[in-house]
């Protein structure tokens, strides 16, 4: 038996945090998965250095 009674609004309170908990992790890992993707497939290069200290 519980020391203290959970209160109605608890529970639902915990159900919304998990709902929105599953929702960020979810899109971390959509992100996550775009940028592996990006970076291993080759399209992602990085641009020489120019200077255009010297050009006219």
């Amino acid at each position: 038996m519980a020391i203290k009674v959970t209160h109605d609004l608890h529970k639902r309170r915990f159900g919304r945090n998990l709902g929105v908990g599953l929702l960020l992790a979810g899109f971390v890992a959509i992100v996550f998965g775009l940028t592996i993707a990006k970076v291993t497939s080759g399209d992602f290069q990085m641009k020489p250095a120019t200077s255009s200290a010297g050009q006219n």
